[in-house]
């Protein structure tokens, strides 16, 4: 079956490189390094014959979360490269942000014969740590013949996903038998997994180690910064975050009816991926408010309706400096996305129906009434005014969200040490 799949990949190939040209008309990086994404790798970067250890992470939400655990390995490994792949140029940003010249950062190869196998050649890794679940079986069957163990870390499998993944068995089952351990997020993630052909003995439940989002106090001062700069003591601060074609419209037309009832609410838009930066700026504008770009700069006035979050890096802060929290990919069916980076803050959550990538955490959120999912998006409006009015709820939502980041921490120390059980650091090897 992985031959079949293999043959399906080689003849999509083409349409693949189209979509990435076509991307590229409004986000360059998507046609640069191509050649990484062939296996090709640039060895000098690796330094002198190090050991490796390899982390992929798809995107920035992965590598946020991945953060913690490669700060880890860096000091518990320091004779050893890390490796840290992503498969988006916004990804590859993040991880130079944050590491800078401490990990080695190239694209992951597409999951091709070829390709996976030469870059396994390259980079020689001792072991690979798969954020969340990126299961791929060409990637998979090329570690398990070189004799590297694949952890996959933080892992999810939504009751969705299960079911695909059921539909290709005689694809999932072998990737599965390839893992050396799955460290899942939650049991039920865990049964999922075992029901779709994992061996029983190498799953652990070490939790979700987003509770483990910590604020610096940099953070802390530059979300303070900025709530001074949206004039925030005098508005209520709405951030829509990392949405979705089809959400900002649903967004833009709830906050038509909120100004009306709040006159001095400011909506932030951040879309998720930086090629729709300039669309939903064009779209707000045609919808008829003052609108500003956070990448121009500039001082926010009262008069100005809606700020286009269109920087990168920048989503934790702008949600820090927020009254409520819109969360993209939930109004349509995308999925969600992390709606702890909000409660963190101790703002309250607001999200469509579509969290199945979150259900755990939503589940949680929602039973400590941290968060409002609503059943059907069209009621986005009524949801927002709601809430905009009553700030003692919003408190109250908001102190709710702290807790529950707060008494689910420690899943990072859980990997670790899973991490450290599968490869153990130097001065456990003795």
């Amino acid at each position: 079956m992985r031959l079949v799949y293999s043959a399906i990949f080689y003849l999509a190939l083409p349409f693949i490189l189209l979509r990435m040209l076509w991307r590229s008309r409004l986000a360059p990086a998507y046609r640069h390094r191509l050649s990484e994404r062939f296996g090709f790798v640039h060895s000098a970067g690796l330094g002198s014959g190090a050991p490796v250890i390899w982390v992929h992470a798809v995107s920035v939400g992965e590598t946020i979360a991945a953060a913690p655990v490669i700060e880890t390995l860096l000091a518990r490994y320091p004779e050893h490269r890390l490796v840290v792949t992503t498969t988006t140029p916004t990804g590859s940003d993040r991880v130079k942000a944050l590491f800078g010249e401490r990990v080695f950062h190239c694209y992951a190869p597409w999951d091709l014969p070829g390709a996976t196998s030469r870059f396994i050649a390259a980079v020689k890794p001792e072991l690979l740590v798969i954020m969340e679940t990126e299961l791929w079986p060409n990637l998979l069957h090329h570690c398990a013949r070189s004799g590297c163990p694949v952890v996959l870390a933080n892992a999810r499998l939504s009751e969705r996903s299960a079911r695909g993944y059921a539909r290709i068995a005689s694809l999932t089952r072998p990737m599965l038998q390839h893992l050396h351990t799955v460290a899942c997020q939650s049991a039920p993630d865990g049964e999922r997994f075992i029901t779709l052909g994992l061996p029983a003995d190498r799953l652990q439940v070490t939790g979700s180690i987003k509770f483990d989002l910590g604020l610096s106090q940099g953070l802390i001062d530059e979300a303070r910064a900025l709530d001074a700069e949206l004039n925030g003591d005098q508005r209520t601060v709405v951030v829509a975050a990392s949405t979705h074609p089809g959400e900002d419209e649903q967004l833009l037309e709830a906050f038509q009816h909120l100004k009306a009832t709040v006159d001095s609410a400011l909506l932030v838009l951040v879309p998720r991926h930086p090629e729709r930066f300039k669309a939903v700026y064009e779209m707000a504008v045609r919808a008829g408010w003052q609108v500003r770009r956070r990448s121009v700069g500039g001082l926010v006035e009262l008069a100005d309706d809606v700020l286009i979050g269109d920087t990168m890096g920048e989503l934790l802060i702008l949600l820090g400096a927020a009254d409520i929290a819109v969360m993209g990919g939930s109004l349509v069916e995308h999925g969600g996305h992390n709606v702890l980076e909000p409660a963190v803050w101790g703002v309250p959550v607001i999200t469509g129906p579509h969290m199945f990538n979150f259900e755990e955490i939503s589940q949680l959120l929602m039973a400590a009434g941290a968060m409002e999912m609503m059943d059907d998006p069209a009621k986005l409006t009524e949801t927002l005014v709601s809430l905009a009015l009553d700030p003692q709820r919003r408190a109250t939502m908001g102190d709710a969200g702290r807790r529950v980041v707060d008494q689910n921490r420690g899943a990072k120390e859980r990997l670790v040490g899973v991490l450290a059980a599968v490869y153990p650091p130097p001065e456990d090897a003795a």
